[in-house]
């Protein structure tokens, strides 16, 4: 659902069907990866290797861990934290750091395998980070492997106080991605092109 503007905006064509839909317009690539980190990881290093690109940008949607959050606010993600990746030598969340630009709201944003299906997963993540997604770090990584410049964008499409509200978060990634669109459209993809 977060691809669509993107596809029709842009007028990009399928290029691709397998291993993941990628779909070109212009000089910009899109790989859609499906849901999880795996998925996330495979689909960057994919189009790493296959396409060679400048930028690698991680777009879509993600969860604020704090009910007073705006729904549709656009953050970019400055710092990505895993809770169900434990570092070997701390036992503590495997934390990396994607590049960032400024001028931009920026947010820490906690990647996992799992769902966020209850309040009380909400208010465990809410002391490691911001925002939760569960392809983000993922994307940093494979990115970071591969030595291409990664960068994070997520808009709110829901809060503790939208737990169990499948419905009612689809809508909102309805209400909110053309938005977000936008917003990558001008100003972000201008300052890649002029970096």
């Amino acid at each position: 659902m977060e691809a669509e503007p993107f596809i029709h905006g842009l007028e990009m064509r399928e290029r691709e069907v397998r291993p993941f839909p990628i779909y070109m317009g212009g000089d910009i690539l899109m790989v859609i990866s499906g849901i999880g980190k795996i998925n996330a990881a495979m689909a960057t290093a994919y189009a790493c290797l296959r396409f060679d690109p400048l930028w690698i940008l991680n777009l879509g949607a993600a969860g604020a861990t704090h009910e007073s959050e705006k729904l549709g606010r656009i953050y970019n993600i400055e710092k990505t934290v895993e809770p169900d990746r434990l570092h070997l030598r701390t036992n503590s969340p495997y934390i990396q750091y994607p590049d960032s630009l400024q001028g931009v709201d920026k947010a820490t944003l906690a990647t996992q395998d799992k769902g966020i299906i209850d309040v009380d997963a909400f208010r465990e993540i809410a002391p490691l980070a911001d925002l939760v997604d569960m392809e983000g770090a993922s994307v940093v990584q494979a990115s970071q492997r591969f030595e291409k410049r990664c960068l994070l964008f997520k808009f709110v499409t829901d809060t503790p106080a939208h737990v169990g509200q499948g419905k009612i978060i689809m809508e909102h990634i309805k209400n909110f991605r053309w938005p977000f669109y936008e917003f990558i459209l001008n100003p972000v993809m201008q300052i890649i092109k002029n970096s």
